[in-house]
């Protein structure tokens, strides 16, 4: 097992210089520069020239990445050029927002998407089945901005029954501790302020749920039908054991395998689709920081941002591989 998780480790340095190219490659071909967002479109070319030779955009590229490398390295992103705040502290302060948003989401996806395509596929044809697969597919294709406008429509706005936007009432006399509300709460045993964070995560958990619940469902739902017809569940049944230990042990632990593999996709998926849910529900994480930065062209959060989400993601995969060696020990060997 140790073995396994130091060569996975190693796999992720290639990956990670892989991505810092690519991000560094990125943002500097998208159109304007950084001189043009401090400045401002009338700035003279003296200006310019000055902010870029401030900046150390006038040197070779190679020496602009290297620099790049030292400075992710040494966790200094920058300064933003809209707050003028340095990145790392705008990261902190906006990052649990979107964790506990991606948490709850993940929460409903799983907590739903899994039973009900397992149940799905042990009744395959029936009404349930039907309304799963039926169910799923909408939840696909209702884009997330137009479902988390009807639910802020209906239960916030018409009945009243949940908050349209925030993290948390700005009446709450809250502690902060981490920035996370509900540990924060949790910690300080403030159940008032846990409950009002749970009940702000609610419509824009379900919204970001959407899809993810729809695709775990019908994985889930394939995978058990596949599981189903193998022999050794078979050969399990026809030795007498009893029908909790072949649906636990046999059928639904070498179903998971594809949903674990989708769920560490999905979650990369989530703070991607945040950006969207936040600015409808006007939730500070990362999602909206991040589309007010490209509105403003501010590179310095762009590249920071993008950078660690990216190594989040990385590592999310990271942990779906050791969970494979969990479910199936094959996987350590191979």
């Amino acid at each position: 097992m140790f073995r396994f998780i130091v060569r996975r480790l190693l796999q992720l340095i290639p990956t990670l210089f892989g991505l810092s190219l690519l991000l560094f490659i990125w943002v500097r071909r998208l159109p304007g520069g950084p001189e043009d967002a401090i400045l401002g479109e009338r700035a003279t070319p003296e200006m310019r020239a000055a902010i870029r030779r401030s900046m150390g955009l006038d040197e070779p590229i190679l020496v602009q990445y290297g620099r790049f490398v030292q400075r992710l390295l040494r966790l200094d992103l920058g300064t933003s050029s809209s707050t003028k705040r340095p990145v790392v502290e705008e990261f902190l302060e906006r990052f649990p927002g979107t964790v506990e948003l991606t948490i709850t989401a993940l929460v409903i996806a799983i907590g739903i998407g899994i039973p009900l395509g397992y149940l799905a596929a042990r009744r395959r044809g029936r009404l349930l089945d039907h309304l799963s697969v039926g169910g799923s597919l909408v939840g696909i294709c209702v884009p997330i901005f137009f479902l988390a406008y009807v639910l802020k429509a209906i239960f916030s706005e018409n009945l009243g029954w949940f908050p349209s936007s925030g993290r948390q009432d700005p009446t709450i006399d809250a502690t902060r501790i981490t920035n996370f509300f509900v540990l924060d709460g949790l910690m300080t045993r403030e159940w008032d302020a846990v409950a009002d964070a749970l009940w702000h995560l609610v419509l824009p958990g379900i919204a970001l749920a959407s899809i993810p619940l729809a695709i775990i469902v019908r994985i889930t739902r394939a995978s058990v039908l596949e599981v189903l017809n193998e022999d050794f569940v078979r050969t399990a049944e026809a030795k007498g054991l009893t029908e909790r230990t072949v649906r636990g042990r046999h059928v639904l632990r070498n179903s998971l395998l594809p949903v674990v593999t989708s769920i560490g996709l999905l979650t990369g998926g989530l703070l991607s689709g945040a950006v969207l849910t936040e600015t409808v529900f006007a939730f500070t994480g990362i999602g909206a920081f991040i589309y007010e930065a490209i509105g403003q062209r501010d590179y310095p959060v762009l590249l920071g941002f993008i950078m660690i989400i990216s190594v989040v993601y990385v590592l999310v995969n990271l942990l779906v591989d050791l969970s494979y060696s969990l479910i199936d020990p094959r996987v350590r060997v191979r």
